[in-house]
């Protein structure tokens, strides 16, 4: 397999991520900052930054678990995940 490096790395993954992080950490600095800029005062800016580095990182974490999930599925050789099978204990 591939690893979480290349998936995080390729077919978009960093594009995508950036894009999810711009919007959602704007939305949520002008949520938790929004009355220091409205003030016209600087709002702290590990926190800002921190902000949008999470959905960043959420962004990617996300699809590359997809990405994953779908090697999986390919190189499978039954086209379905590969899960454990259950067993159920009778007493």
């Amino acid at each position: 397999m591939p690893s979480w490096w290349h998936f995080a790395t390729s077919e978009g993954t960093p594009g995508y991520a950036l894009i999810m992080g711009l919007v959602v950490g704007t939305i949520l600095t002008a949520i938790n900052q929004g009355d220091f800029i409205l003030a016209g005062e600087t709002p702290d800016l590990v926190k800002a930054g921190l902000t949008y580095m999470v959905p960043y990182c959420v962004a990617t974490y996300g699809a590359v678990t997809a990405k994953r999930a779908a090697w999986r599925r390919q190189h499978s050789g039954t086209g379905a995940p590969a899960r454990p099978k259950a067993t159920r204990n009778s007493a």
